[in-house]
């Protein structure tokens, strides 16, 4: 069995969006209060995170962006967006938050542990370079790469984005390079908007994003089919050095805030395909950080699952067919279209 490095750390449960907003700490305390019975929680390791440096939060966002964040310290409640707020211990939250993040891929890059899991918040994906949005400051998942790029000096990085809402602020980081392959499978139209099948990349980067967009209901074996058909081909012919995973929850069936179909064990199942790669590319070494994820419930069983997968090694998925949807054939059979001058395996 695997030891997995969680990433957890008081402060994030003082970030705060508001009253009865469906980002709230009580997110991290189902969390906390799932691990402390996880049959295999002697095969968790906590890790200590740190805050983030200016310095790696610049290769992201811009230098005015972040100290008008930082400047959210000084005020009891800032919004910053209609759907994203700060308290003045936000700051400090999403510091840490990002560099909890890093923290996770160090762990695996330095071969200290074969997986992680940073149990942050606030989440990341939707922070662009200058703009907070979508209940997200800085970008976790972008920063820990970009730490990867440029302090462990790999050449190729692969972020696989389940959350139910395309990762526009992640997109936008790396759209114009080659060393991050961004991949994601989400509602659409949905929040935020973005994420279409043409949306490839330019320049550089070309042909390095891969975008799945669905239009929602999609369950267990919709998505198994997306990653067999889609990602694993192509992440075998990228051969990543790392896989960092922006690990949504809001996908599963119950969640309020979409209308996509995965049950609990899903994660599991798409853990399992995910681990199957980091073997086969490079040495095992994947590192999730939490994005969405809003019924409480189901947050907690699919960070079980995932844990579990991680802990006890390469799952068991099924190769059937039978329950895709022909929305799903039809998206995978355009996205393949469309990126096959991009890609011998198309």
């Amino acid at each position: 069995m695997n030891t997995v490095a969680i990433v957890r750390d008081p402060i994030y449960l003082k970030h705060s969006n508001g009253p009865m907003h469906p980002e709230g700490p009580e997110r991290l305390l189902v969390i906390d209060s799932m691990l402390s019975e996880f049959p295999l929680k002697e095969q968790l390791t906590d890790i200590p995170p740190r805050d983030a440096t200016f310095e790696e939060l610049a290769w992201i966002h811009d230098e005015n962006y972040i100290r008008r964040i930082e400047q959210t310290r000084e005020s009891r409640f800032t919004v910053l967006d209609p759907d994203t707020s700060a308290t003045s211990d936000s700051y400090a939250a999403s510091l840490r938050a990002a560099g909890g993040t890093v923290e996770a891929a160090a762990a695996v890059l330095r071969g200290r542990f074969p997986a992680a899991f940073a149990f942050v918040r606030p989440p990341g994906h939707h922070a662009e370079a200058g703009r907070a949005m979508g209940f997200c400051l800085f970008n976790n998942v972008a920063v820990a790469a970009a730490y990867a790029l440029r302090r462990h000096d790999l050449k190729r990085v692969l972020i696989v984005d389940w959350d139910v809402h395309h990762g526009n602020g992640t997109m936008h980081s790396f759209y114009d390079m080659d060393g991050v392959l961004y991949f994601s499978v989400h509602q659409y139209p949905h929040y935020p908007g973005t994420g279409r099948i043409d949306e490839i990349g330019r320049g550089a980067g070309q042909g390095y994003t891969v975008n799945v967009p669905l239009c929602g209901g999609q369950g267990d074996e919709d998505y198994l089919f997306v990653f067999r058909e889609i990602l694993v081909p192509v992440a075998r012919e990228y051969n990543p050095e790392l896989i960092l995973v922006s690990a949504g929850f809001d996908t599963h069936r119950n969640d309020p805030l979409a209308s996509m179909g995965l049950s609990s064990s899903g994660y599991g199942l798409l853990t399992a395909v995910l681990q199957d790669l980091a073997e086969q590319c490079c040495p095992g070494r994947i590192a999730f950080t939490l994005e969405g994820g809003y019924d409480h419930t189901a947050l907690s069983e699919g960070v079980a699952d995932v844990l579990q997968t991680l802990i006890s090694g390469r799952g068991e998925y099924s190769e059937s067919m039978d329950g895709v949807g022909d929305e799903t054939r039809q998206v995978t059979e355009e996205v393949r279209r469309v990126l096959s001058p991009h890609w011998k395996s198309f």
